[in-house]
């Protein structure tokens, strides 16, 4: 007689999906150094040694994580508008990183190349940009500088928690010497203003794509 596997009730709720949902709210709650295997598979009500069957070693984790969150970014059509399309897919990605400040700095500079990235961001954005007559080279660079722009604006400032970010940054700068850094310390108000203001994320977005968008160029 063949003895059939036991199913592990566990492995069902060691989704990946599932894992991902869980690793994010840790993060969000505590910060990145809450993102432990062991806190993982305490939240998730599994057994360490399932939890690392499914995801070996924190890279993959966060590998996990990030493709888990890209697959809330919006599915633009090919006939829309390159200018139009091209500001909805960055400001997505942008409210979605700025959500997440704790992953971004978990991550730190390793690639996010994941599926569901590359599916609904990298792919459309560059072909979108061919279709509108950009060369490949041009298309990869304009992607570029709308990618790094999106990462770095949400990266350097908590924007969940914007007085901290504030009070530090007033902090700083209240303790230079005006006699030394006259312009930092007579524009205090207007600097402590500007690091959690997501327009100047905005403002930036809409000037490179206007400088890159083709039919502009053509005129």
């Amino acid at each position: 007689m063949t003895r059939m596997p036991r199913h592990s009730p566990s492995l069902d709720r060691a989704t990946p999906d599932r894992i991902a949902e869980c690793a994010l709210l840790l993060i969000d709650e505590g910060g990145p150094e809450a993102l432990t295997f062991r806190a993982l598979a305490g939240r998730l009500e599994i057994s360490l040694a399932s939890l690392q069957r499914r995801c070996t070693d924190l890279a993959g984790l966060l590998d996990l994580c990030t493709d888990h969150l890209a697959a809330r970014l919006p599915q633009v059509g090919p006939d829309a508008d390159w200018a139009a399309a091209t500001a909805t897919r960055f400001t997505a990605l942008y409210r979605l990183l700025a959500a997440h400040p704790g992953l971004l700095a978990l991550r730190g500079s390793r690639p996010w190349l994941g599926p569901n990235l590359l599916a609904r961001l990298v792919e459309p954005q560059i072909a979108a940009s061919l279709a509108a007559g950009m060369s490949t080279e041009e298309a990869i660079v304009a992607y570029r500088r709308l990618y790094l722009l999106t990462l770095g604006s949400a990266s350097f400032v908590d924007h969940r928690d914007p007085r901290s970010a504030q009070a530090l940054t007033r902090t700083a700068l209240a303790a230079l010497d005006p006699g030394e850094f006259p312009a930092l310390t007579g524009g205090l108000t207007a600097i402590v203003s500007a690091v959690t203001d997501d327009e100047v994320y905005y403002g930036a977005l809409d000037q490179l794509i206007r400088a890159a968008d083709p039919r502009r160029r053509a005129l």
